[in-house]
């Protein structure tokens, strides 16, 4: 509407132009220059303003666009908003879940390892020759109260961990030096504790024909008679 009407203003101030060049100590048709002239400025003022607009709304439209056809993966690199601040930072997808229509990407943010479970339109490509070391930040921000207590929270937990594991280790190694002590007791009183040092009791003889027995007991082994059938004789019926 606004260009219709230019043009139209346009085509009025050559008329009165051209009446003023017959006229040219008509105050009236002056008057309706300048007026013409001050409505073809704001007109020209407003389209450009509009069209200028109507770009910006384009390149949005067009990034909007490209954001959400990108297909993100777990490891690719990105910038993300961050919830707390709207700002956009450098990220890593860890994980990608949700459905096909509604994505869902947990990112962590470079330089913070500070977790959110972000969906496409927080995530954009980084752009082109994009320093990502330059823009991981030397000097952290001041972590949140969650993120204090979520950092706490796991180092007690990793504490935990430790401490049970020493427990664990501390009590193999005294169940292991009692075991010593006892085995070298019974040694010096001749008694012989298998699995510690010398013969196994139960070791497989070195004579083929020879059975398992016990070791160093000073007994010989049991002997066994040979088994005879039993035969029953006529008379034994009655």
């Amino acid at each position: 509407m606004e260009r219709k009407e230019l043009e139209t203003y346009q085509v009025q101030l050559a008329q009165v132009e051209d009446a003023i060049a017959a006229e040219p100590d008509n105050a009236e048709l002056t008057d309706l220059r300048d007026q013409l002239k001050e409505l073809i400025s704001l007109t020209e003022a407003t389209l450009a303003q509009t069209e200028s607009s109507s770009k910006a709304d384009h390149s949005r439209k067009r990034e909007k666009d490209a954001v959400a056809a990108h297909t993100w993966s777990a490891g690719d690199e990105c910038l993300a908003k961050y919830s707390r601040d709207g700002s956009w930072y450098p990220a890593r997808v860890a994980a990608v879940g949700g459905s096909g229509e509604n994505r869902q990407y947990s990112v962590v943010f470079k330089g913070y390892n500070t977790t959110e479970l972000l969906n496409a339109a927080a995530l954009k490509p980084l752009p082109p020759n994009y320093n990502l070391a330059a823009h991981v930040p030397t000097n952290k921000r001041k972590l949140s109260r969650e993120e204090e207590e979520e950092r706490e929270r796991k180092k007690k937990k990793n504490e935990k961990k430790l401490e049970t594991r020493a427990t664990k280790a501390k009590e193999q190694a005294e169940k292991q030096t009692s075991w010593q002590k006892f085995a070298k007791k019974a040694e010096k009183k001749g008694v012989h504790i298998a699995g510690t040092s010398g013969t196994s009791i139960f070791k497989t003889p070195d004579n083929p024909l020879g059975r398992v027995g016990v070791t160093n007991s000073g007994k010989g082994m049991t002997s066994y008679g040979d088994r005879v059938k039993h035969k029953f004789a006529p008379d034994e019926a009655t």
